[in-house]
C-alpha cells in the first residue's frame, strides 16, 4: 500500500513538472515559481559542489533561472527537463571556473591536448554514538568530495545526492556512457583513497 503511494505521489509530482513546463514555454512565468520549489535545493547543491562557495552558488543559481526562462522554448518537451535543466546550471558553472580559473579547466590531462579537464568534467533510529559515528562520516565524506577534481566532483554529486541514471548524466555533461562510467569509477577509487588518508592522519 505504500508502495502504491509512493509511485502515485511521484507520478503526481513529475506531472506536476510537465505541466509547469508546458505553462513556461507558453510564456506564464507564474510556472516558474512552482519549478523553482520543485528543484531548488538540488540545483543550489549542484552548483555549490562545482563551485565550492555559497555566494557564487546562490548567483549562479539565479542566473540558471533566468536563462532556464529564456530558453524554455528550445527545450523539447519529449525529453527528460531534468537533465535539460542540470545542462543549464552546469554550463553557467563551468563559464564561471572558466573566468575564475582559465587554465585549469582547459589544460590537457594527457598527451592529447583535446584531452582536458573540461573535456572529461534506514529508518531505525540511531543511537548517540551512531549519531556521532555518521555526522563523523559524512563530515569525512564532504571534506574528501572538497578535494576532488571538479570533473570527478561533478558526476558524483548527480550520480548520489541527485539519484540520476548514468544515461541521464551523460546528457547533462554531454558525454558518452563509457566516459561518464569511467569518470564515475577514477572518482569513487580517489574518494575511497581521500578517506582513507583522512582516518589516517586521525589514527
Amino acid at each position: 500500500m505504500y508502495m502504491t503511494g509512493t509511485i502515485a505521489s511521484v507520478w503526481e509530482g513529475r506531472v506536476d513538472i510537465e505541466a509547469a513546463v508546458l505553462q513556461l514555454r507558453s510564456g506564464d512565468l507564474d510556472a516558474l515559481s512552482t519549478l523553482i520549489a520543485r528543484y531548488q535545493n538540488r540545483v543550489y547543491r549542484y552548483l555549490l559542489r562545482l563551485v565550492r562557495r555559497p555566494a557564487e552558488a546562490e548567483d549562479l543559481f539565479q542566473q540558471t533561472w533566468l536563462q532556464a526562462a529564456e530558453k524554455i522554448r528550445s527545450y523539447d518537451p519529449s525529453r527528460n527537463f531534468d537533465a535539460w535543466l542540470f545542462t543549464v546550471a552546469r554550463n553557467l558553472a563551468l563559464d564561471h571556473l572558466r573566468r575564475i580559473q582559465p587554465s585549469s579547466l582547459d589544460e590537457p590531462v594527457g598527451d592529447d591536448p583535446a584531452d582536458t579537464k573540461l573535456s572529461r568534467l534506514t529508518t531505525s533510529v540511531p543511537g548517540p554514538h551512531d549519531q556521532l559515528l555518521a555526522l563523523e562520516r559524512a563530515s569525512h565524506l564532504a571534506a574528501a568530495l572538497e578535494n576532488l577534481p571538479v570533473i570527478y566532483r561533478e558526476v558524483l554529486s548527480l550520480r548520489f545526492e541527485e539519484e540520476m541514471k548514468i544515461e541521464e548524466i551523460a546528457v547533462v555533461l554531454g558525454a558518452p556512457l563509457s566516459t561518464v562510467k569511467s569518470r564515475l569509477r577514477r572518482g569513487l577509487e580517489q574518494l575511497r583513497r581521500t578517506l582513507e588518508a583522512i582516518q589516517g592522519e586521525e589514527n
